[in-house]
């Protein structure tokens, strides 16, 4: 059946563009070696644009993606429409209820800053540019992980429209199904408009990052894995192995240098921060660095994660633990030394992430100690050399694996790498959500189960 998008672009309060029209650029991810080339890109204004664009797909045999930022992009085609969230950009604040809604078009500075001014704070991730709503679908581990949990786990309500086209208003109580497995699930259930979640009674965290040589990898990256063990659930800290740019955007001390970083943060005290962060100091000597009081609106400077858009090849796994010999094996591969281009993150898991949350939802392999991170920034030529790199590593830790990974570490559409950020019965209940809630497979594309 051919598609005549004049039906669809008179539904719209938005716009839709199809290629070579003003608007279709929307389509670009931020990885830009992910090919995204839709039949249109739908620029919906509200909620009601989106369940025009998700009927009318269901009518011609389409289906519907969604995109903001473009973070975590997996290949589209010319089957389907893409959904561009940027005008849904509610951002309200309600500190008495200690609550924020959020439209599907905002980044999570946005709430950072928005929230700031009443001492509260939202479970952020690290990298403060990406979108609120697909950080949350799939779960969320922040840099402050340990202490508080999986981000999900603070959404108190969702606006969404499913694969039939309706819109509803998901909370525990209504459509509880749902409620489950938006928090975990991706799209596979639906397209969010809106998220309402809890903020916390945040001003200020203490925290920072330290650089040191890569030659240091070692003796650091050893010291980490046995503090990291017993770290107290008041802190959160992961470390990368990374060769950075020779960029004049970068301090001089590690321009164009092979490292490794530390990151920590901690709500405790100053003094029982700094005394639970001890061991580590000492270990060797940083190049840059510090760790100290900082604002709440400030949390995305510990990780510092790249803004830039850039193509790349990304993959992960988590790991039951990380003892002497897993630290060996790890750096024999992705070491100074092995010549790999991979920027390796290990996160420590644990603390709140492996408790109970009040509502259950579809996030997954709690109980997992550590996430390993490999991204590979590529070029025509170098994507089969980095793919074997991260193949390579991802083998030497296999003794310490147990196989699985977090949803939003690694986008991929292989049913495969999908079924790896799930235990075998969430699966199985997403997929059969899926067939209850899309029983066309109008949300059957990238990184959904079915």
């Amino acid at each position: 059946m051919t598609a005549d998008f004049e039906v669809l672009r008179g539904q719209l309060t938005g716009t839709i563009a199809t290629p070579g029209q003003p608007g279709y650029e929307l389509a670009e991810p931020w990885n830009l070696a992910v090919p995204v080339t839709p039949a249109a890109v739908v620029a919906v204004a509200d909620a009601d644009d989106v369940a025009h664009t998700v009927r009318f797909a269901a009518e011609h045999g389409l289906r519907v993606a969604v995109q903001i930022t473009g973070h975590g992009a997996v290949p589209l085609g010319d089957d389907v429409l893409l959904v561009h969230t940027a005008k849904l950009d509610e951002c309200v604040v309600d500190a008495e209820r200690r609550v924020a809604r959020i439209g599907a078009g905002v980044v999570w500075q946005r709430v950072v800053d928005a929230a700031a001014p009443h001492g509260l704070a939202p479970l952020s991730g690290s990298a403060p540019h990406v979108g609120v709503v697909g950080y949350l679908t799939g779960g969320g581990i922040g840099p402050l992980a340990a202490t508080f949990g999986v981000s999900s786990d603070y959404v108190r309500a969702f606006d969404v429209v499913a694969g039939e086209g309706q819109v509803r208003h998901v909370t525990a109580t209504e459509h509880p199904d749902l409620f489950w497995g938006l928090r975990g699930g991706k799209a596979t259930l639906g397209i969010v408009t809106a998220v309402e979640v809890e903020l916390l009674p945040l001003a200020s965290v203490y925290g920072g990052s330290f650089f040191f040589d890569g030659s240091e990898s070692a003796a650091v990256l050893h010291a980490w894995a046995s503090w990291s063990a017993d770290l107290p659930d008041h802190a959160t800290t992961s470390a990368v192995l990374v060769e950075l740019p020779n960029s004049p955007r970068l301090p001089p001390a590690i321009a164009g240098k092979r490292l490794i970083a530390v990151r920590y943060a901690s709500v405790a005290d100053e003094q029982q921060a700094e005394e639970a962060f001890m061991p580590l100091r000492g270990v060797a000597t940083p190049l840059l660095g510090g760790i100290g009081e900082i604002p709440a609106a400030e949390i995305g400077s510990i990780h510092a994660d790249p803004t830039d858009a850039m193509p790349y090849q990304e993959y992960s796994v988590l790991l039951d633990s990380l003892p002497s010999d897993a630290v060996d094996a790890l750096l024999a591969v992705a070491g100074p030394g092995s010549g790999s281009p991979l920027v390796v993150e290990l996160r420590r898991l644990g603390g709140a992430i492996a408790k109970d949350a009040a509502h259950p939802s579809a996030v997954s392999h709690r109980d997992a100690a550590y996430s390993v991170g490999l991204v590979g920034r590529t070029s025509p030529e170098s994507g089969d050399a980095v793919a074997g790199v991260a193949a390579r590593t991802l083998a030497a830790l296999e003794g310490w694996s147990s196989g699985g990974r977090m949803v939003n570490f690694g986008a991929s559409a292989d049913p495969a790498e999908i079924a790896r950020a799930y235990d075998a019965e969430t699966l199985q209940r997403l997929g059969a959500l899926a067939r209850q809630y899309d029983p066309k497979g109008t949300l059957a594309v990238g990184q959904v189960v079915r």
